[in-house]
């Protein structure tokens, strides 16, 4: 068992070097290689994460800029379609005032229509009147001997 532990104690010693020899290997990978290597994975996750959050942000801008313009144009057609109905509107009471008045023309027409017709029947009626005694009195000219068609006349 010394032996053993002898030649442990000298394999020891001959690892002595290889173990110091490693642990400069590990501290200048963990320096030279690991350091960086995590920095950049960190800053490259960073970016990546950055960038996804810059797109997330992005489209939610996106859709509020949607939204927005939506309503937008819903208060435009809206306004469009007020100011249309306005306009029919307009046009409608323009069209029944011009109807009024048409009415009103033609109403007074008529009147003055039936008031010429009524003045041309009353000067036909006074027309006729007339004519009827000067026809009665040449028919009875006419009719009767001349000396007595002026004793029957009445004037």
């Amino acid at each position: 068992m010394d032996e053993t532990l002898h030649q442990l104690e000298g394999l020891l010693l001959g690892s002595v070097p290889t173990i110091f020899l490693f642990l400069f290997i590990l501290v200048l990978y963990r320096f030279l290689v690991y350091g960086p290597l995590t920095r950049v994975l960190s800053e490259r996750r960073a970016r990546t994460d950055g960038a996804m959050e810059q797109a997330s942000a992005a489209a939610a801008a996106a859709a509020a800029k949607a939204q927005e313009y939506e309503a937008r144009l819903r208060a435009a057609r809206l306004k469009i379609f007020q100011a249309r109905q306005q306009r029919q509107q307009q046009w409608n009471r323009e069209r029944e005032s011009a109807m009024a008045d048409a009415q009103e023309a033609a109403r007074r027409q008529v009147v003055e229509a039936k008031l010429a017709l009524q003045a041309q029947a009353d000067a036909t009626r006074h027309t006729m009147e007339d004519s009827i005694e000067e026809l009665a009195g040449e028919i009875l000219r006419a009719i009767l001997p001349k000396g007595r068609a002026t004793v029957g006349r009445v004037s």
